[in-house]
């Protein structure tokens, strides 16, 4: 069975001292689609139990799979063992996938880690798959020319409008569509804020916002080996 890595963030407050963590529904619906198709471990720069983002949880208290998710024994003995960055070998992995929530903006992004990380399942032409604010923990990772992996290929990831409406500007240090760009990626959308989008560009798998977080989950079952 190949093996998944899902990497939380260890953030619990943005740029304001707003309360923030990982994003509930893009770890659960993502986990649900992959678990019959892979072993998943969980990861975050400080390792076990990172902080959730409260407001997800109030969001998406009606939604099934999302309480499934808090309450499942597993998880939460995942949660519990869940590594430090520092100690992943990539090579116990076919894939690496970052939940998003405000937290990846704050920590991931500049976590020379976590860059090197990527970089190690990027050169190593393993998948790398982000959604919603998640791409931003991709966007100091880089190629074996020491290029952007966003340089030259199509992404999508939280939107500026999006990053509008909620309110949410000045809570992280920058917007990620605009970052995105500014690496040399051609960012795409979906036709309206908040509907799914899921970009595949090689093994560079990335999805827009929460409604997208099924999809991405389903886009990285068939990208892993044997499928």
């Amino acid at each position: 069975m190949p093996s998944v890595l899902f990497v939380f963030t260890s953030a619990d407050k943005t740029l304001t001292g707003a309360g923030t963590g990982w994003y509930l529904p893009e770890a659960a619906h993502p986990y649900y689609k992959l678990a019959p198709h892979a072993n998943i471990d969980f990861a975050s720069p400080n390792g076990p139990n990172p902080p959730i983002d409260q407001s997800s949880v109030e969001a998406f208290s009606k939604d099934d799979e999302s309480q499934k998710f808090l309450n499942d024994e597993t998880v939460k003995a995942k949660f519990a063992n869940a590594k430090r960055l520092a100690d992943v070998d990539v090579k116990d992995y076919d894939a690496i996938y970052y939940v998003g929530g405000h937290g990846p903006v704050i920590d991931l992004a500049t976590d020379p880690v976590n860059a090197k990380l990527i970089s190690q399942f990027w050169t190593a032409n393993k998948i790398v798959a982000a959604v919603c604010h998640g791409p931003a923990a991709l966007t100091s990772a880089v190629d074996a020319n020491g290029k952007s992996i966003f340089a030259g290929r199509t992404a999508t990831g939280f939107s500026n409008d999006e990053e509008v409406q909620a309110g949410k500007v000045k809570d992280v240090p920058f917007l990620l569509e605009d970052k995105i760009k500014q690496l040399g990626g051609n960012y795409v959308k979906a036709d309206k804020p908040w509907a799914e989008k899921v970009v595949v560009d090689g093994h560079l798998i990335t999805g827009q916002n929460p409604a997208s977080a099924a999809g991405i989950g389903e886009a990285i079952v068939k990208a892993l080996p044997h499928n």
